[in-house]
C-alpha cells in the first residue's frame, strides 16, 4: 500500500500552483503507436520462426514437441544436462502433461535428487536452487522479438527456480508466444483494472545469463543460468 501519496502530490500540487487530480487518468492520444506495430498481424507459427532466430542470437536451444512428447523429450534435455539436482515448481501443469512418473520414479532410479519448490520449506526452497544442476518452470508467455520466458512467482513457484540453477529449461506453449513486451504489458494492464490480483513477482527471462565486461567480451553465467533450453508445445 502506497503511503502518503496524498500529502506529498498536495505538496508538488501547491508549488506547481494547480490542484492536484489523483482520481482522471490522463489520456493518452498517441499519434503514433509503432511498439505496437512490431509483428502485427503475424500467426503463432509466424512467430515462433522468429522466436527461434532470436533463440540462436541469445545462446538458448527450442525444442519443438508435442504434449504427449513432452516426458520423453524432457528426460532427454535432463538427461543431456546430466542430470544431478533438480528444482522444479509445484504446479499442477507437470501433472496435467503426465510429468510425475518423471520426478516421482525414473528420476530418483537415476540417481537424481529432485526438490519441488514448496511453501512450507522457506528458505530451504532458496538453498536447493542454489544447489540446483536443473531449474525446471512452466512459462506463461513468451515474447518472440526478445526470445524472453515470462514467470509467474508465487508461494508455490519460487522464482529462484529459473535464477539459480547452471541450467534453466521452460516449457511453454505455442499458443502464448507474442511479439514483444507490449502485448504482455497490455494484459497486465487490463486484468490490474479487472481487480484481479497479480503473481508477488513477473519475471522476464531472456536465455542464460549474458555480460559483457568492459572489453566488451562475453560473460556467460554471472547474473543467472549457464544453458536455457526452451521446449515448446507445438499444439498447445
Amino acid at each position: 500500500m502506497i503511503q502518503n501519496r496524498e500529502e506529498f502530490l498536495t505538496a508538488i500540487g501547491q508549488s506547481l500552483g494547480r490542484p492536484v487530480n489523483t482520481s482522471k487518468k490522463p489520456e493518452r492520444n498517441w499519434k503514433y503507436a509503432p511498439q505496437k506495430k512490431g509483428y502485427e498481424g503475424l500467426t503463432n507459427d509466424e512467430l515462433l520462426a522468429i522466436l527461434e532466430v532470436q533463440c540462436k542470437n541469445i545462446h538458448t536451444n527450442v525444442i519443438k514437441t508435442t504434449a504427449s512428447q513432452l516426458p520423453q523429450i524432457l528426460d532427454q534435455v535432463v538427461e543431456n544436462y546430466n542430470g544431478g539436482s533438480i528444482s522444479m515448481w509445484q504446479d499442477p501443469r507437470f501433472e496435467q502433461y503426465q510429468l510425475q512418473n518423471l520426478y516421482n520414479d525414473q528420476w530418483i532410479e537415476k540417481g537424481y535428487d529432485v526438490h519441488l519448490w514448496k511453501e512450507e520449506l522457506a528458505e530451504q526452497n532458496i538453498q536447493n536452487a542454489e544447489k540446483a544442476n536443473i531449474g525446471i518452470t512452466f512459462a506463461e508467455n513468451v515474447l518472440a522479438e526478445s526470445g524472453t520466458v515470462v514467470l509467474y512467482s508465487n508461494q508455490h513457484h519460487g522464482k529462484s527456480v529459473g535464477l539459480l540453477p547452471t541450467n534453466f529449461v521452460a516449457i511453454v506453449k505455442k499458443s502464448t508466444i507474442v511479439p514483444r513486451m507490449t502485448q504482455v504489458s497490455e494484459d497486465l494492464t487490463k486484468r490490474v483494472e479487472n481487480g484481479e490480483v497479480l503473481p508477488s513477482a513477473i519475471d522476464f527471462v531472456s536465455g542464460p545469463s549474458n555480460s559483457a565486461d568492459i572489453e566488451m567480451k562475453l560473460v556467460v553465467g554471472v547474473h543467472g543460468p549457464i544453458h536455457a533450453t526452451y521446449i515448446v508445445l507445438t499444439d498447445q
